[in-house]
């Protein structure tokens, strides 16, 4: 039976080829625009002090976390594993002393992460790489009380953020940094111990001259 379909003249066929290459186009526009903006997410940042330590006044000493100091860490640990119900805690770093790290290991050990440790005095290069390493996702850092007001001001956080007192150990700053520096950062304060207590069998108080300081 002979073919009665009818042929195509060669413009039509041009313009089929046309219209193909503009739907394409379009994909690959939308595709490379849906990439692009998330990979330009908004970076958060989580900054919080040390958990308890016996002698916070001896501090040069690089005393370990007491008891309640751990079951504190524990705390957190349990605070941020689900922080984000889509992704959570990408990173976590910590100072080179005992403290910080002994709190940061409950939340690594529960996200399967490795706690990186970093100079804090160093700010500018620290946070350069925080926002270069995890642009677009959720990092942790634990440091001293007087540490933490610099790194979130290198931010462009809130300046003059209030004095962490000596037992305040509780305190979690979030700071979020948008892409491309159009909009605002924010910073958040929170307490995320709040109304909770160390078990009293583990609880020390403070102790010397120099205990109101907090560090």
């Amino acid at each position: 039976m002979p073919d009665t379909k009818p042929r195509r003249s060669p413009n039509e066929r041009r313009r089929q080829r046309w219209r193909i290459a503009v739907i394409l186009g379009y994909a690959a526009i939308a595709f490379g625009t849906a990439w692009f903006f998330e990979s330009q997410a908004t970076t958060t940042v989580l900054f919080v002090r040390h958990a308890d330590v016996d002698r916070p006044e001896a501090l040069t000493e690089d005393p370990p976390l007491n008891a309640a100091g751990r079951a504190r860490a524990d705390l957190l640990a349990r605070f941020l594993e689900t922080v984000d119900v889509v992704q959570g805690v990408d990173a976590i770093y910590a100072t080179s002393t005992k403290r910080t790290q002994q709190t940061a290991e409950p939340v690594a050990e529960r996200l399967g992460l490795k706690v990186e440790i970093a100079d804090p005095t160093n700010v500018a290069g620290f946070m350069d790489r925080v926002l270069s390493e995890h642009k677009g996702q959720i990092s942790l850092i634990v440091a001293d009380a007087d540490q933490l007001a610099p790194l979130i001001e290198e931010l462009h956080g809130k300046k003059n953020i209030p004095r962490i007192g000596p037992t305040d150990y509780d305190e979690l700053y979030i700071v979020t940094v948008p892409w491309g520096g159009g909009a605002k950062v924010k910073t958040l304060r929170l307490r995320y111990g709040l109304d909770w207590s160390p078990p009293a069998e583990t609880f020390t108080e403070p102790t010397g001259p120099q205990a109101a300081a907090g560090n």
